[in-house]
């Protein structure tokens, strides 16, 4: 389906719907009567969007998910929540509903991953044969990595964090609240290596920034952007956007800053730099936790052995199938996925496609023919009412879907997407049917 006939051939009514590129990859309709034995490792967007596609497109096969999670999180939304603009609730919903009739769910962890072998272990010691492997754990958000910080602080002493999940985000918006009554100096930042929603922390400075130009308090707070290396954004026309957005803004930004400890009760943090460590005194700080695979995963065969990519666990992909190169039968999809760019549910939409497509062709006998781009979008919210919708590739190649959707502009169909259209979208993923 073209992309912007789905937008626009209802009337405008599709832009409430979804991200025009993010959420309209066309469905498979070739099927495969493959009696195959699949394992899907988590049960989060990319677990539960990849059954729903396999369920459909091999109904003869035996699909089984395994994950202990019962919630379901819709993290897009997690800024709302911490904008305030949000409940909890509205992002938080029973796995149950999105599990696919005649899948088989083990509502365990995936406690051993033995791709010599073919099998999964589970938390209570069962072994689960497979044919074909999806791991898509999703990550872990170390928060013990920062010395002095846990999830248990958040909300408390100044201290924000909406990554941790929705009551998190929401006692970050009160954080924010309190630091706007009581004024003085907040701190923003991303921790190095890979994460999800790397757009995420600039999201919540401009929030943060937004809302105290509303309650006239602007004047009473200073606003400190640490980016962890020589630029606040991968994308170069992103970062010089957001760096001149930044300055006209009056928020500061420090270079190669990344934080290592925190000291809640003094309200200090420390960051490691090219010239040693710099310590900094907030009455605000947003904490965003350095992010790694899973243990399970880390302590497989599975990770890259060498690279950028190795020292936190990301299952070795091959950037266009997300195949795994060491163990063909092995895919990987989601935050897990060892692939530059690509941890957002915008991508989750396109590389579950791909992987689906390629298993379904597999088991056939047909070749294997789709590919996966890189596909990032990012609606970058710079206040409340506008945002910055922008899509790119592996390669940083901004690729707007629409061209009355300037990339670089703050714009309130943006900011409509994020707010009223992503969720409804991103449902439909999970069922497979965008």
């Amino acid at each position: 389906m073209n992309r912007r006939r789905f937008l626009l051939g209802s009337g405008g009514a599709a832009m409430l719907a979804g991200l025009p590129m993010a959420f309209t990859s066309p469905a498979a309709a070739q099927t495969s009567d493959s009696r195959a034995r699949i394992v899907i490792a988590g049960a989060g967007a990319a677990g539960l969007a990849m059954a729903a596609r396999l369920a459909r497109g091999m109904p003869r096969a035996s699909v089984t998910v395994i994950d202990a999670k019962k919630e379901h999180h819709f993290q897009p939304g997690y800024t709302l929540v911490g904008a305030g603009l949000w409940t909890p609730g509205q992002v938080t919903e029973r796995n149950a509903d999105y599990m696919p009739r005649g899948v088989e769910w083990i509502e365990e962890a995936v406690a051993e991953f033995d791709p010599e072998a073919n099998a999964v272990v589970t938390a209570s010691g069962k072994r689960v044969d497979y044919d074909f492997l999806i791991v898509a754990t999703g990550l872990k958000l170390d928060y013990a990595a920062i010395e002095g910080m846990n999830a248990a602080l958040i909300g408390k002493d100044g201290i924000a964090s909406i990554y941790a999940g929705p009551h998190e985000a929401a006692a970050s918006a009160a954080a924010i609240d309190r630091f706007l009554e009581t004024g003085g100096v907040g701190l923003f930042g991303r921790p190095a290596g890979e994460m999800k929603c790397a757009g995420a922390p600039l999201k919540i400075t401009f929030v943060t920034d937004d809302k105290a130009r509303r309650q006239g308090r602007r004047g009473a707070v200073e606003l400190i952007y640490n980016a962890h290396g020589p630029a606040v954004f991968a994308v170069p026309p992103v970062n010089d956007k957001v760096k001149e957005m930044f300055s006209a803004r009056g928020v500061a930004v420090n270079y190669g800053h990344v934080l290592t400890a925190i000291d809640p009760g003094a309200k200090r943090a420390t960051y490691r730099t090219e010239g040693g460590d710099v310590t900094l005194d907030y009455d605000f700080i947003h904490v965003v936790p350095p992010m790694r695979a899973p243990d399970a995963v880390r302590q497989s065969p599975l990770p890259w052995r060498e690279g950028n990519l190795a020292a936190d666990g990301w299952v070795e992909a091959d950037k266009p199938t997300l195949r795994h190169p060491r163990y063909p039968n092995v895919f990987s999809v989601g935050d897990i996925a060892g692939v530059p760019r690509g941890k957002t549910a915008a991508s989750v939409k396109w590389q579950v496609p791909v992987v689906a497509d390629n298993l379904i062709a597999e088991t056939a006998g047909r070749t294997p023919s789709a590919t996966y781009n890189g596909y990032t979008s990012c609606p970058m919210v710079t206040g409340y009412g506008k945002a910055m919708l922008i899509e790119f590739d592996y390669d940083g190649t901004l690729i707007p879907s629409f061209p009355f959707i300037d990339p670089l502009k703050e714009l309130w169909v943006s900011w409509l997407i994020e707010e009223k259209g992503l969720l409804g979208a991103y449902r439909a993923m999970l069922r497979g049917r965008a």
